[in-house]
């Protein structure tokens, strides 16, 4: 996909720039050469009749008509460059006219003194903006705390951040290799160490990486740290799943796991998930957790096996003890009444 890129429009309008101020220049400078020499004291002397007095204007020129030729070749210059200039910027300022597939839009967040970016597919990173080459790239600026601003000169891109605020605009990478973040806005101690670095890659390399940062890998081991590997079934749901077109919810049992561990490669959107373990033996409690998937995950989570059988023998505790107390209660009671009975004969 060939997208002209920011590098390409202002390359082309100081190009257009430089030819034009070029031509211009020879052009006045030839005139003035030429005007020098034709014009030149030979020593001849004219009339004082025939020089101009003060206060008058200069006759001759055709009446005018080189003055008005000159101006009116500068003015339709100026007005020509004017007009294709700001047509230009309009390019840098609203983008490439791209599908949504063919874009990629990530935000990022400055702070002192560093940038956090988020891929609109919920992955995170710190330090390394990961991009495709040829790829139109929509980025939205933010701060968190002070006025910054992101930057990466190469691409001929800036930004401001804000806090409270977001400003958008766009870049092309054309080629795989390496660009820096910096921060062009003063903005404390910290400021000229404020970089982060942009990894371009080819479109297939970079899918590459976006597989292995949505790549989850879920352990269960018992208390003695070995491997469940049967009586569970795993449960993943994400918790804005109503906000997306796809069922974001994913189920694995327990013959899926290889010895008690299962590698998660399927699921294309990170973010927050609830993260669900059941025994399908009640041999244990049900694990909830939250799980923070915004780049590779590898957690490991312990089930207290028993559990369920140790309730139901304390449940069968307090009922004995419970059986016991009425029996004890109902002892008491006979007693008390046979006194009662002997006290009566007496």
């Amino acid at each position: 996909m060939q997208v002209q890129t920011r590098v390409d429009i202002f390359e082309e309008i100081f190009l257009v720039f430089l030819g034009l101020g070029t031509l211009v220049g020879v052009v006045v400078i030839a005139y003035t050469l030429y005007n020098a020499y034709k014009y030149r004291d030979n020593g001849d002397s004219k009339a004082d009749e025939d020089l101009p007095t003060l206060g008058e204007l200069p006759t001759g020129g055709q009446g005018g008509k080189k003055l008005f030729l000159s101006f009116g070749l500068s003015a339709i210059i100026v007005i020509s460059l004017v007009v294709w200039s700001y047509g230009m910027l309009l390019v840098v300022e609203d983008g490439p006219d791209t599908p949504d597939e063919e874009t990629l839009e990530v935000e990022v967040e400055g702070w002192a003194f560093g940038w956090d970016f988020e891929y609109e597919n919920g992955i995170e990173t710190g330090g390394e903006l990961v991009i495709p080459a040829d790829t139109p790239i929509w980025t939205e600026v933010t701060s968190r705390d002070v006025w910054h601003s992101f930057g990466i000169s190469d691409l001929r891109v800036k930004a401001d951040a804000i806090p409270g605020e977001t400003d958008e605009t766009w870049f092309v990478a054309e080629e795989d290799g390496d660009y820096l973040i910096e921060c062009f806005e003063l903005c404390g101690f910290g400021h000229s160490g404020m970089t982060a670095d942009v990894d371009v890659r080819s479109e297939e390399e970079f899918e590459q990486w976006v597989d292995e940062q949505l790549t989850m890998e879920i352990t269960l081991e018992d208390e003695a740290e070995e491997r469940v590997t049967d009586g569970f079934e795993l449960e993943l749901v994400h918790e804005e799943n109503d906000q997306f077109e796809e069922d974001l919810s994913f189920t694995y049992a327990d013959d899926e796991f290889e010895n008690g561990s299962i590698t998660i490669g399927e699921i294309e959107q990170g973010g927050p998930y609830e993260l669900t373990i059941t025994s399908t033996d009640d041999e244990f409690e049900t694990i909830e957790e939250t799980v923070d998937f915004t780049g590779p995950t590898d957690e490991t989570y312990t089930v207290e096996l028993g559990a369920e059988d140790d309730e139901t023998d304390d449940e069968d505790e307090e009922e004995e003890a419970d059986d016991e107390a009425d029996e004890t209660n109902d002892g008491d009671g006979e007693e008390t009444d046979d006194e009662t009975e002997e006290g009566g004969d007496e």
